[in-house]
């Protein structure tokens, strides 16, 4: 199982983070090491000083697929939530200004908190379907997905290029603007809509 990110989905976090908008998807991978499943609390790393939040909409792949066209890509996953990518941005810049890969900023062992997964049967409209995350009660970060830059069907045909499409496989979407740091003790909560899949603390 692999888990697929796309960087840089969400024209208004490009502008926030002041990276040029992509012309084509921007993709990553974290390990499976990265999953933090079950509500588990998340452990502040002490290698990075500024470990920042950023909720996504995440798809799990259905069936075995590569090359798929991006009218057939619907049928390839089956299962929707939200997810987090936790980033330690400080690593991230100074890899970044260093022309270095920047994995290790993204790809740590939990780094990848993941929601409550519900059937996309559920989901009346996928390129319309609102989502925010709350810390200690308060909205840091609302999006809707008809604001990604890639849909999740463009990406599915994008990322089945380059990696063949496994049963299980993940894929992170992007993140709406309003990135920020965790703190030790925060409570962050995701939210599909109206129904909370995601509630976990910061240790």
């Amino acid at each position: 199982m692999k888990i697929i990110c796309i960087g840089l989905n969400y024209r208004k976090h490009a502008s926030e983070l002041g990276w040029p908008v992509p012309e084509e998807p921007v993709v990553f991978l974290k390990p499976d090491s990265s999953i933090l499943k079950n509500n588990k609390p998340f452990f502040l790393p002490d290698f990075s000083a500024d470990i920042h939040y950023e909720v996504e909409v995440v798809i799990k792949i259905g069936k075995l697929g590569k090359g798929i066209s991006a009218k057939f890509a619907p049928r390839y996953f089956d299962e929707i939530t939200l997810g987090i990518d936790i980033t330690a941005r400080d690593l991230q810049n100074q890899l970044k200004a260093a022309g270095m890969p920047w994995e290790i900023s993204k790809c740590f062992d939990g780094a990848a908190p993941l929601g409550r997964f519900i059937p996309v049967t559920r989901i009346k409209n996928m390129a319309d379907l609102d989502f925010r995350l709350e810390i200690n009660d308060k909205v840091v970060q609302k999006g809707n997905t008809s604001d990604m830059i890639f849909g999740f069907n463009e990406i599915i045909e994008y990322v089945s290029k380059f990696f063949t499409l496994k049963t299980g496989d993940l894929i992170f979407t992007g993140t709406p603007p309003g990135v920020g740091q965790l703190h030790k003790n925060d409570n962050l909560v995701a939210y599909l809509g109206d129904e909370a899949l995601l509630d976990f603390l910061i240790k």
